[in-house]
């Protein structure tokens, strides 16, 4: 096992840590390839590939197949951001805050904040947000379509006043 680690490990890590970028993660994936290899060592054929080409093969697998799961999607839509910078001067990316859009969503009905929630900033299926907020998936649809319809009413509305304002600022 030693013997793995030390002259594969790297480059197995490497094709690893190219799928899944979250170090912690990719090194247990890591494990995870060293262990089944050193199981299925017996499954191993000379004469279909090389030695390492049918460990990467393993690794990238493995790698691919922990990306795809839905604990680590899930991990992942749910993990805080440790630090958040925002220069409001240089900014590319505007906040949700910073364009105003959270007064516009707060005015939404709490049924139909959480799912657009959900939805669009924390980036679920409607399946997931179904799943997350124990409600009938054709419910999470339907909320889903009326929150949009809602949202356009609002802004549009918000848009018109912004108009008005501007016009009477010019005459």
């Amino acid at each position: 096992m030693r013997y793995l680690f030390d002259h594969y490990g790297g480059a197995l890590n490497n094709i690893i840590s190219q799928i899944v970028t979250e170090q912690q993660v990719a090194e247990e994936v890591l494990q995870d390839v060293l262990m089944r290899i050193w199981d299925n060592i017996g499954q191993y054929e000379t004469s279909k590939s090389r030695l390492f080409t049918w460990m990467a093969r393993i690794a990238r697998n493995a790698a691919i197949d922990r990306v795809r799961s839905k604990s680590y999607r899930k991990s992942s839509k749910t993990d805080e951001l440790d630090v958040v910078v925002i220069n409001r001067n240089n900014s590319e990316t505007m906040s949700v805050e910073h364009i105003g859009l959270a007064k516009v969503i707060n005015q939404l009905d709490p049924n139909y904040r959480s799912i657009i929630d959900l939805l669009y900033f924390k980036d679920y299926t409607q399946a997931e947000a179904a799943e997350a907020l124990d409600l009938p998936l054709g419910t999470v649809k339907t909320r889903s379509r009326r929150a949009l319809q809602k949202l356009r009413e609002i802004l549009r509305s918000e848009l018109i006043v912004l108009l008005v304002s501007l016009l009477n600022s010019i005459m």
